[in-house]
C-alpha cells in the first residue's frame, strides 16, 4: 500500500537531471538554472576559478573582513577596478601590506611602499568609505608595521633624551614607515570617520603602543606621533582620561625610575595645548597632574631638554588659576639645583615667568623662602647665575611685588648686596649690585640705613664672637701645652699571670 502511494508521487528531478546534461553536452555559452547557478564558456566551467580565488582570499584575508566582500587582486590598481570593488581592493591591500618584507630583498620592498602610497593617495582622494572591516583591516596594518620594540640605548651619557652634542639617530626604515604614519594621520582626520565604530579599535591597547613608540629616537618619527596623539585626543573624547592617566604614568616612571625617555618634550608640547583647553574651574584630577608629574620634572638632569615645554605647560596652568603660582613656586624651591649652575639658570628664567603672573596674595605666601634662595644666588660665584638673579629687580611686576612688600624683603636681601660690593670678583655682577642698591634707597633709603645699622651691629657681634672663640682656643691650646706629655697617658696595666702553664 504504502509502496503504491509513495509511486504516484510526481518526480521533479528527473526534469532538472535532463536538463544538466543537456546543458554540460552543449558547446555554446548555455545558462543552466537548475540546482545551482553555473555558466560555461568554450567548454570550460567558471567554478573552478571561482574555488581557486575563493582559496587565495582566505589565505591572504582574514574570513571576518572578507565576509559578504568579493575578493580583489591586491595588486590591481584602484583605477582598474569598478568603483563597487574599491572597497575591497582597499581592504585587500591594507592586508597585503600587513606581511613582513625582508631588508635584503629590495624588489618587494618597492613593491610594498608602491602600495602603501597607493593607499596613501586613495585616502586623500576622500572617497574611501571607512566601513568596519575597512578600519580593523588599517588599525592591524598599523600595529603590524609600526608597533615595535626599541633596542637597548647604548649611549654611554645617556641622560634621558637627545643634548645638544648629540647627533639624532634616524631609523633606516624610515622611507615606509612615514608613509604608514600619514596613512594613519589621515584615517585619524577623517572628516567621515565613524567614532563610535573607530573607537572599537582605536582602543586603550592601541594607544598604550602608540604611546610607547614617543621612546624612540628618531625625531621625525617622534613629530608624527605628537601628531596623531594630538587628533586622538581632540577627535576621540572618550579617550582623554586614559590618555591623562597613561602620558602621567609615562612621567612617573621617567623621574623617579629610569631618567631616561626620548619622547618627554614631545609629550609636554602636545599637553601645553591640551592644559590651554581645561575648562574652569579646574578638576582635582587636573591639579593633581600638575603637582605629581609636572613639578617633579624639574628634578632629572636632563631637565634643559624639555625645560621649554615644561614652561609653557607651568604657565598655562597658573594661567587657568592664579591660586597655583604659590604651589608651583614651593615646588621649584623643593628641587632648586645645589651645585649645576645650568640648571639654576633655567630654574630662574621659569621664576620670573611664575613671578610675572603671581598676585600680591599669593606672593605673601612664599616670599620669604623664595628670597632666601634669591639671596643665594645673588651671592654665587658663578657669574652667569649672579647676573640673572640681579636682572629680576629689572622686571616691573616683581620689582612691584618687592617694593610693597620691602619691609620684609629688605632685611632678607640686603646682607647679600653688601656682600657683593665688598667681596664679588666679577666687575659685571659688581654693577649691577650697584644699580639694586640705588633702586633700594630710591625706594626707601630710611629703610635701607636701617638695614645698613643693623648688618654693622651684626658684623659686630659676629666679630666680638669670632674674637672670643679665638682667645678661648688660646686658653685650650696653652693649658694643653703646659702639662706634661706623660700624664696625657694612663700608666700600662700588667695582665695578670697565667696559672696554667702552657
Amino acid at each position: 500500500m504504502l509502496k503504491q502511494i509513495l509511486s504516484k508521487l510526481p518526480r521533479k528531478s528527473s526534469k532538472s537531471d535532463s536538463l544538466d546534461s543537456a546543458g554540460s553536452e552543449s558547446g555554446s555559452n548555455t545558462p543552466n538554472l537548475g540546482s545551482g547557478f553555473q555558466c560555461t564558456i568554450g567548454g570550460s566551467s567558471l567554478t573552478s576559478k571561482l574555488n581557486v580565488v575563493k582559496r587565495v582570499s582566505s589565505a591572504v584575508f582574514p574570513s571576518s573582513i572578507a565576509a559578504g566582500a568579493e575578493a580583489v587582486e591586491p595588486h590591481l590598481s584602484f583605477k582598474e577596478v569598478s568603483n563597487p570593488q574599491k572597497h575591497s581592493l582597499f581592504i585587500s591591500k591594507l592586508n597585503l601590506c600587513c606581511e613582513f618584507v625582508d631588508s635584503s630583498d629590495p624588489v618587494k620592498q618597492d613593491l610594498k611602499r608602491e602600495t602603501l602610497i597607493e593607499l596613501v593617495d586613495y585616502v586623500s582622494s576622500g572617497t574611501v568609505k571607512f566601513t568596519e572591516p575597512a578600519i580593523s583591516a588599517l588599525c592591524k596594518m598599523c600595529a603590524v608595521n609600526l608597533f615595535r620594540v626599541f633596542p637597548p640605548k647604548y649611549r654611554s651619557n645617556f641622560t634621558g633624551g637627545e643634548t645638544d652634542d648629540e647627533e639624532p639617530m634616524f631609523d633606516p626604515s624610515w622611507s615606509y614607515l612615514q608613509i604608514v604614519y600619514d596613512l594613519l594621520v589621515r584615517f585619524i582626520s577623517y572628516t567621515s570617520l565613524d567614532i563610535k565604530v573607530a573607537k572599537k579599535h582605536v582602543d586603550h591597547s592601541f594607544i598604550v603602543k602608540l604611546l610607547d613608540l614617543f621612546d624612540s629616537e628618531d625625531p621625525r618619527e617622534r613629530d608624527c606621533l605628537k601628531t596623531i596623539l594630538h587628533r586622538i585626543y581632540g577627535k576621540f573624547m572618550v579617550h582623554r582620561p586614559f590618555i591623562r592617566k597613561a602620558v602621567s604614568n609615562i612621567i612617573y616612571r621617567f623621574v623617579f625610575e629610569t631618567e631616561r625617555h626620548n619622547g618627554i618634550s614631545e609629550l609636554l608640547e602636545i599637553f601645553g595645548s591640551v592644559i590651554s583647553g581645561f575648562a574652569l574651574p579646574l578638576k582635582e584630577e587636573h591639579k593633581i597632574f600638575l603637582w605629581r608629574a609636572l613639578i617633579p620634572l624639574h628634578k632629572p638632569k636632563s631637565v634643559g631638554i624639555y625645560h621649554q615645554q615644561l614652561t609653557y605647560c607651568v604657565v598655562q596652568f597658573i594661567d587657568k588659576d592664579p591660586k597655583l603660582a604659590s604651589t608651583v613656586i614651593k615646588g621649584l624651591l623643593k628641587f632648586w639645583p645645589v651645585t649645576n649652575s645650568q640648571k639654576e639658570l633655567m630654574f630662574l628664567s621659569e621664576l620670573e615667568e611664575v613671578l610675572e603672573m603671581t598676585s600680591m596674595d599669593e606672593f605673601q605666601r612664599i616670599m620669604v623662602p623664595l628670597f632666601r634662595r634669591i639671596r643665594c644666588c645673588l651671592n654665587s660665584s658663578h657669574y652667569q647665575v649672579a647676573e640673572r638673579a640681579h636682572l629680576l629687580w629689572n622686571n616691573e611686576h616683581i620689582l612691584n611685588l618687592i617694593a610693597h612688600n620691602r619691609q620684609v624683603i629688605f632685611p632678607l636681601v640686603f646682607p647679600a648686596i653688601e656682600r657683593n660690593t665688598q667681596n664679588h670678583w666679577n666687575q659685571a655682577v659688581l654693577n649691577l649690585t650697584l644699580n639694586v642698591k640705588k633702586t633700594f634707597c630710591d625706594m626707601d633709603e630710611e629703610l635701607v640705613l636701617a638695614c645698613q645699622c643693623k648688618l654693622e651691629e651684626e658684623n659686630k657681634r659676629s666679630s666680638a664672637a669670632a674674637e672670643k672663640r679665638r682667645l678661648t682656643w688660646e686658653r685650650l691650646e696653652t693649658a694643653a701645652g703646659v702639662q706634661p706629655v706623660a700624664c696625657n697617658f694612663l700608666s700600662p696595666i700588667k695582665p695578670p699571670a697565667c696559672p696554667v702553664v702552657c
